[in-house]
């Protein structure tokens, strides 16, 4: 087998998978899922079928917390040897979530373009510096196989600067302070799955919702408009970010609260969103349903709400509406989230067919809609892997 890896690293995580490449195609052969790696850290390996082949926790108690990354990256490329030892991987391939405009394109990257990286280290302080650090530690274990960044801003490259604009003075927006968007690789795939399945409509909003939240309204593919901006904090409550929030309450809260920037940043990106709403019962939507608790229910049906805001906000972008689009964790999974979400949707002319919702169905919508609502996978790492490819056969 001649493999890609693909890495996609973030603060308390990493997905990775290996592709075999056949034919100038990259066909998925492993998924590796690594979660709560700062804490109890738990691996499970899956097959192209989704079949698991293993499950369990990893002894990384003595591994220092800025070295677990490394680790279970050594871990994922040790089981591949132990059971494929007659594998050599090509390249790698990194989710890379800022890019800024300088990098609108996947590119292969070295050690000066890594550094140009970390310049957007503050705009993504919960995935940025995990995704240099993997792409370092990818380099220290294999030096001689390329590399490829992809970057989540990229797809929104070319939104219109009336969307794209603050109402900053001008020189601050020359300097790079306005909405760049995020989540890109997810909308890129969801576009190319959608065309392939000729089931791509003009006005699109696509919904990837899960502790990480956002939304994109596509014209024929093209995004338009999202609801995240300068940075991935921006837009929807998500599992333990804030979302929109009006600058005044910083502002109220550095002069009132003593509160300084590094205050201000675990405030909004580690102990707001659906845990901060929640009373601190979880970040986890799953949790939340499970609860049986007002301030629980408080936070799912706070998230509902917003979402629905924003999908009329971009439907406004837009000029109409012919399609909206589930993905992401609790978008393909949570029937009763994506009810909630189009309950309040109803005066768009969308009406959902409910045994389809709870079966989560390409399409749930009904005949009568005059939407179309799908929900569909979304499969960043395998749009990584078409990058790599399409990088190292330029």
């Amino acid at each position: 087998m001649k493999g890609l890896l693909t890495v996609n690293g973030g603060s308390s995580s990493l997905k990775c998978a290996v592709f075999d490449v056949q034919q100038q195609e990259a066909v998925l052969q492993y998924r590796f899922k690594l979660g709560n790696i700062l804490a109890q850290a738990r691996m499970q390996v899956t097959d192209h079928e989704g079949n698991v082949l293993f499950k369990d926790t990893l002894p990384l108690d003595e591994v220092p917390r800025e070295g677990r990354h490394q680790a279970c990256l050594q871990t994922v490329i040790h089981w591949l040897q132990t059971q494929h030892p007659e594998a050599t991987l090509m390249a790698m391939g990194h989710r890379v979530v800022h890019g800024g405009e300088k990098y609108s394109e996947p590119m292969l990257v070295d050690e000066q373009k890594v550094l140009d990286l970390a310049a957007f280290n503050p705009l993504a302080p919960l995935h940025q510096p995990y995704n240099l650090k993997l792409i370092d530690a990818c380099h220290n274990l294999a030096p001689e196989l390329p590399q490829v960044a992809c970057f989540d801003t990229m797809f929104h490259i070319g939104q219109p600067a009336v969307e794209r604009y603050y109402a900053l003075p001008r020189d601050l927006t020359e300097a790079g302070v306005h909405r760049y968007g995020f989540h890109g690789l997810s909308y890129e795939f969801i576009v190319r799955r959608l065309k392939e399945l000729n089931q791509l409509k003009a006005r699109t909003v696509i919904c990837h919702l899960g502790a990480g939240a956002s939304m994109c309204g596509t014209l024929n593919g093209q995004s338009q408009a999202s609801s995240m901006g300068f940075s991935a904090v921006d837009g929807l409550p998500m599992g333990n970010r804030t979302g929109n929030i009006d600058p005044g309450v910083l502002l109220y809260l550095q002069r009132h609260y003593h509160m300084d920037a590094d205050a201000l940043e675990n405030l909004l990106y580690k102990q707001s969103g659906w845990y901060g709403v929640s009373g601190g019962i979880s970040s986890d939507m799953l949790e939340l349903h499970q609860a049986d608790h007002p301030h629980a229910e408080e936070a799912i049906d706070m998230f509902a709400y917003r979402c629905a805001l924003e999908i009329g906000r971009l439907t406004a972008a837009l000029g109409g509406l012919d399609q909206i689009v589930f993905t992401g964790g609790v978008g393909e999974n949570d029937a009763n989230v994506r009810e909630r979400i189009m309950n309040r949707c109803a005066w768009l002319g969308v009406e959902l067919n409910d045994k389809d919702n709870q079966a989560n169905q390409l399409e749930i919508s009904s005949h009568a809609s005059r939407v179309t609502v799908n929900v569909l996978p979304t499969d960043e790492e395998s749009m990584i892997a078409t990058h790599i490819l399409e990088c190292l056969t330029d």
